[in-house]
């Protein structure tokens, strides 16, 4: 009979079920014999051996897994014709076969749907966040056997103090044309933004109310960066609510004139739509649309032509599917053309790079949106920010762009991550993350953080082990209490050892500019470590992450050795 103690456990995991004679159908190792467990966190397979060989083992989290297919009955005839196959989220399928004799493979399978779709749409209302209608507070869907609640382990570094709202506004020194409003303090203005938000000086709470009621899903135009110099904004918002009839807010057209007003030196706005033109079209018989230049005057009209979650998640499935189990060397390009992964974040960075050069050399403000404004939009607003902006470029910079641009502006975690169900999955977040790596393969030095740092929170995003990326929205998060109940992942990361996540080549007094990555699929490239970590011809050597964490103290070493020297001249010169 196996027990808890036959495992490695977390603190507060447990073990719920487990099962023998079964068959790991691995498709480099071959066929491996051993036990497999489900606890409340994982599953974990043991390879049973005979001799001192080293028992081989494969686990990975409940919320990783996006599918469970059972295969065959147990009158299925065949070896290992009967068991279980996992699709994960992190590009790869696990196949066990179960004994026919055993009656454990319903209770297996039970016990992995319950955590790998922990919303439970039965307890959400008709409308609430679990159907996807507002993806807000209005209706808070309950989370069944996540393990992030159970979870008891402690770190030095408290995770949840990393972003505070008003801090990062101030942070920006914003001028006196614009200011912080808590309109939204008790989430009853828009229910997918946050308590704290930074809006034009000339407008008023009432004022705001009005714009918000002509805005999808009443996301209105909010600010999310200011050039230090030339006070050019990047704000964001969803998508006008104009209709077919081509309906009209003086209101709304007022709010984008006073964040041109609010700029000071240039009298234009860009409104940059991440959607295609046809797409934003067909948007206007669902009572929605885009801006008519010839009424928001002083604006000008730009779409970025950027799919939508159904032909990105589309897109991640051809990718793995060219990765796992096999790679087809002769049909290898003509794959990942076919994936057009690679197209689309080129599209994003083409995109961005827009963005980008509009604040920087133009000093005209920007704003973004697509249809919700929690999509595309944060992709676009995140990566322009990091480009302009040194300090998110950090660690802790990164760990603060995330928590702002998609966690507390209302990024759908609990559904595009697929904790309920699959049809408003999509890889938004991981397709954010490996531009993110494609930017830093331009430039090696601008990053504080390296590709482990990327990796592990792509990782746990989905594996329900931190309650960072739990629901949709900061109002639901703050209504579950879910700073007092879980941990950070930026607990994790900011108490890891010195040189983990650290980039050994950050350069911080020479990579303090804004970085313009080219946009070319010529010089875009299959994320490796992520995408193909899974097949071990393709995995990295373990002594260059070694190496670079030596390089990181290294460096660290120096570092302080130079600060001891500076301070002993400057004590020197003083005397």
């Amino acid at each position: 009979m196996s027990s808890a103690a036959d495992i490695p456990l977390l603190p507060g995991e447990e073990l719920v079920t487990s099962a023998a004679e079964i068959t790991h159908l691995c498709p480099f190792s071959g066929a491996l014999h051993g036990v497999l467990y489900v606890t409340n966190y994982k599953i974990y397979f043991r390879e049973q051996v005979d001799n001192n060989r080293v028992a081989t083992t494969v686990e990975t989290p409940l919320g990783l897994i996006s599918r469970v297919d059972k295969i065959g009955g147990q009158s299925s005839r065949g070896e290992n014709s009967y068991g279980l196959e996992l699709h994960c989220k992190d590009m790869r399928n696990l196949r066990f076969g179960f004994s026919t004799r055993s009656s454990n493979r319903g209770q297996v399978c039970d016990a992995i749907m319950d955590a790998a779709y922990p919303l439970s749409a039965s307890t959400a209302p008709a409308g609430g966040a679990a159907t996807g209608s507002t993806g807000g507070a209005a209706a808070v869907p309950a989370l069944r056997n996540v393990f992030a609640f159970s979870f008891r382990q402690t770190f030095p570094e408290d995770g949840w103090s990393v972003y505070n709202a008003q801090a990062e506004l101030e942070r920006q020194k914003l001028p006196k044309t614009w200011r912080i409003s808590k309109a939204n303090e008790n989430y009853a203005l828009c229910d997918t933004y946050p308590s704290v938000i930074a809006v034009p000086s000339s407008v008023n709470d009432d004022f705001l109310a009005r714009v918000a009621d002509f805005r999808s899903r009443g996301r209105l135009p909010i600010l999310s960066w200011i050039h230090p110099d030339n006070h050019a904004t990047i704000t964001r918002c969803s998508q006008p609510r104009v209709g077919v009839a081509g309906k009209r807010s003086p209101e709304d057209e007022a709010m984008l004139q006073h964040i041109i007003d609010a700029n000071g030196k240039v009298g234009t706005l860009c409104i940059m739509d991440a959607r295609p033109r046809l797409s934003a079209m067909a948007n206007h018989a669902k009572g929605a649309g885009f801006e008519n230049e010839a009424v928001y005057q002083n604006t000008e009209l730009v779409f970025l032509n950027i799919g939508n979650i159904h032909a990105m998640r589309e897109s991640l499935k051809k990718l793995k599917d060219m990765c796992f189990p096999t790679i087809d060397n002769n049909k290898w390009l003509s794959n990942l053309e076919a994936s057009r992964w690679l197209e689309n974040i080129c599209l994003l960075l083409a995109g961005t790079s827009r963005i980008v050069d509009l604040i920087e050399r133009s000093g005209t403000s920007v704003l973004v949106h697509c249809s919700d404004g929690w999509d595309r939009t944060s992709q676009l607003c995140s990566l322009s920010m990091m480009m302009l902006d040194p300090y998110y470029r950090t660690i802790k910079g990164f760990e603060v762009l995330i928590e702002k641009e998609w966690l507390s502006i209302g990024h759908k975690f609990g559904q595009r991550h697929g904790h309920a169900g699959s049809e408003q999955r999509a890889p938004i977040f991981v397709q954010f993350l490996d531009a993110v790596w494609q930017i830093s393969q331009q430039f090696p030095g601008a990053f504080e953080f390296n590709e482990r740092m990327l990796i592990a929170i792509a990782d746990h995003c989905y594996s329900c082990l931190y309650g960072t990326f739990l629901y949709n929205s900061e109002a639901i998060r703050v209504r579950e209490d879910i700073k007092q109940r879980t941990q950070s992942l930026w607990s994790m990361i900011n108490s890891a050892p010195y040189g983990e996540f650290t980039n050994p080549l950050y350069a911080p007094s020479i990579q303090e500019h804004v970085l313009s990555p080219i946009a070319s699929l010529r010089k875009l490239r299959v994320w490796t470590a992520y995408h193909l970590r899974w097949n071990p011809r393709m995995q990295k050597q373990n002594f260059i992450e070694l190496r670079n964490m030596q390089l990181a103290e290294m460096r660290e070493a120096l570092k302080s050795m130079v600060d001891n020297l500076q301070r002993r001249l400057d004590g020197n010169v003083q005397a």
